[in-house]
């Protein structure tokens, strides 16, 4: 059998006082409603200094939690133009003219630059050091996403030029998209 207690311990755990909780928390019910805490705080501990934390902890400590981190969104070709070093690369590779390797020319094309439109812009970048017809082509077409880009790579089976950009779509837009929050 078991002994019912008649006498309440003083230091019991399940204590409320009601008193203590601002008005509202009671629902009709009477039961106790738990604040809403504002969702775009973050408790990230990144604004303590790494040293005062284990080695195992200052990896976590480094890296954003799940309310800070935002996967940066697909890169649009205007992203890419803005990192100089890739856009060089993209030049050295699709500037050359080689009668058996795709290049500007067919990806411009591929996206819809007639003829004349190609030629003007070929005659006018020649002999520049300071324009590329690939730079000129992806500035007209700057709103459109990577992604196409890539997928045009596919098409001409430029895997060189692919591999570039994929690299730079995993590696290099994170951290730059983060940078420009």
């Amino acid at each position: 059998m078991s002994t019912l207690r008649t006498r309440k311990e003083p230091f019991d755990a399940v204590t409320l006082h009601l008193s203590s909780m601002p008005s509202g928390y009671l629902s009709p019910s009477y039961r106790i409603r738990q604040p809403v805490k504002d969702t775009e705080e973050c408790t990230c501990p990144t604004s303590t200094s790494p040293e005062d934390h284990p080695k195992e902890l200052q990896l976590q400590l480094n890296s954003p939690c799940e309310k800070c981190y935002r996967p940066a969104p697909p890169p649009k070709i205007s992203d890419l133009l803005n990192d100089k070093d890739l856009l060089d690369l993209l030049r050295l590779k699709l500037d050359p003219n080689h009668c058996t390797v795709k290049n500007w020319k067919n990806f411009a094309s591929r996206w819809g630059m007639s003829y004349d439109e190609l030629t003007l812009l070929e005659h006018r970048t020649q002999g520049s050091l300071s324009h590329s017809p690939t730079q000129e082509f992806l500035l007209r077409y700057n709103q459109k996403p990577v992604a196409e880009l890539t997928e045009l790579c596919r098409f001409y089976q430029r895997i060189d030029v692919l591999r570039l950009l994929q690299g730079w779509i995993e590696n290099d837009w994170p951290s730059r998209w983060q940078q420009r929050k």
